[in-house]
């Protein structure tokens, strides 16, 4: 098997905008491998954890639920009181898109749920945002867009009839 080369400290910076570049390039499995050699010469690196966590939901398809799950992990690990919420919209904003694309039965009523808790994240970015930076009610914006668009709605609920007991 091979063993991975480890980046210099001094590349990083270069790397990152490698990172970015290839995500632009719709290459995010390219840019996920670039952070993932990043984040394995400085773990907390900020910037490479947000550029990792967008290179994963680019590539919210086959599985999207576990990719998901992955992307949390990463957004875990952001220290700033802003970037967590924001982020964890982003990933669940995405998520819902994803459900959207596959299109299975019942995918409306589940992206739906997950925009809802999109719009939940965003909103408590907004409240902790930097002065100036409204790139949270952007994103708020876009996922009550998609809501309104495609007519998503709440799961309805199962409509059940009592079993009637009398027999007369």
């Amino acid at each position: 098997m091979f063993e991975l080369k480890k980046l210099s400290k001094e590349a990083i910076a270069r790397s990152l905008a490698k990172a970015e570049r290839y995500r632009l390039l719709n290459e995010p499995g390219v840019a996920e491998s670039i952070c993932q050699d990043i984040l394995n010469t400085d773990r907390e690196n900020q910037d490479a954890l947000v550029m990792m966590i967008l290179a994963i939901t680019d590539q919210y398809t086959a599985s999207p639920v576990a990719r998901f799950k992955e992307s949390m992990k990463f957004v875990s690990r952001l220290k700033d009181k802003y970037q967590r919420p924001y982020y964890s919209g982003i990933c669940s904003e995405r998520l819902a898109k994803a459900k959207l694309r596959q299109g299975y039965p019942g995918a409306e009523f589940d992206a739906y749920e997950v925009l809802q808790e999109a719009l939940k994240w965003f909103e408590l970015a907004e409240e902790v945002r930097p002065s100036g930076n409204e790139d949270a009610i952007l994103r708020w914006n876009n996922c009550a867009r998609i809501m309104i668009n495609k007519n998503l709605r709440s799961r309805p609920e199962e409509e059940t009839t009592p079993i009637s007991t009398d027999f007369a």
